[in-house]
């Protein structure tokens, strides 16, 4: 398991270390309480560590959630956070308190807004000009999750919907053939969302030409129907993207 993969999840923490107790080689006292995830191998070839916060009493297990974890840059021993359920940490309260050990060590916060968690099948659009692209996308609610400027690379994602959008260039290894508009011709993405008519509105609204109109479609699974409420509109590239909001499912008799 990834250790970002523990963030925002509910933990089972053993506490070899607790409050009070001191280091065995270094000898300075633990303010918090500390142990570690059993049945787990972190990179240092040991269970994966953790701090509890927010107990103010020895403790020999807890169970919490984690909402941070201290990514040592200059050590392969990163450490997870843990806290009660009902509380929570700020970044400078995480240093404060993890301090008297962590002072000896380069490191970062990372939270679950860092973690991107990847579909298996992620989309690469090649674009011809990634700010106007963004301007649409983001119009729908995507968010650049990170990007590289340099490149003229963003990665996008809507709930779990993920593009990685790509400008075009002189010397990109990654074209098979020419380009030329619409991009993607013979297929089109669908995109399920919750809010569909916010997202067709805010389309209409900046003038963007919608290719099929809203309406209420169903589609036959064996012997049942499907619902979708849906939209077609291309992007500035032309690639085809059709927005979907789902309506349950009904009997074919029906």
């Amino acid at each position: 398991m990834n250790n970002l993969e523990y963030l925002n999840k509910i933990i089972t923490i053993k506490i070899d270390r607790p409050m009070g107790s001191k280091h065995p080689k270094h000898g300075f006292i633990y303010p918090v309480n500390y142990g570690y995830v059993p049945n787990t191998v972190s990179d240092d070839g040991e269970e994966l560590d953790s701090y509890v916060l927010g107990i103010y009493e020895p403790l020999e297990t807890f169970t919490g959630k984690c909402i941070a974890i201290i990514h040592r840059t200059n050590d392969n021993d990163d450490k997870l956070v843990v806290v009660p359920e009902n509380k929570t940490f700020t970044n400078e309260e995480i240093k404060v308190l993890t301090d008297f050990q962590e002072q000896y060590f380069e490191s970062m916060i990372l939270r679950p807004k860092d973690y991107i968690n990847w579909n298996k099948n992620i989309p690469e659009l090649s674009v011809t000009n990634l700010e106007d692209i963004l301007k649409f996308y983001k119009m729908a609610g995507f968010k650049v999750e990170y990007d590289r400027p340099e490149d003229k690379f963003a990665f996008i994602s809507l709930d779990n919907i993920q593009f990685m959008l790509q400008e075009l260039s002189d010397n990109d290894k990654w074209d098979v053939g020419e380009l030329k508009y619409p991009f993607g011709n013979g297929i089109n993405f669908q995109l399920e969302v919750d809010y569909l008519d916010e997202i067709y509105n805010n389309f209409k609204e900046n003038n963007y030409a919608i290719a099929f109109d809203i309406a209420e479609n169903w589609y036959r699974q064996d012997d049942k129907m499907l619902g979708n409420k849906e939209f077609l509109i291309q992007d500035p590239d032309g690639y085809l993207l059709r927005f979907t909001q789902d309506l349950g499912e009904k009997t074919e008799q029906n």
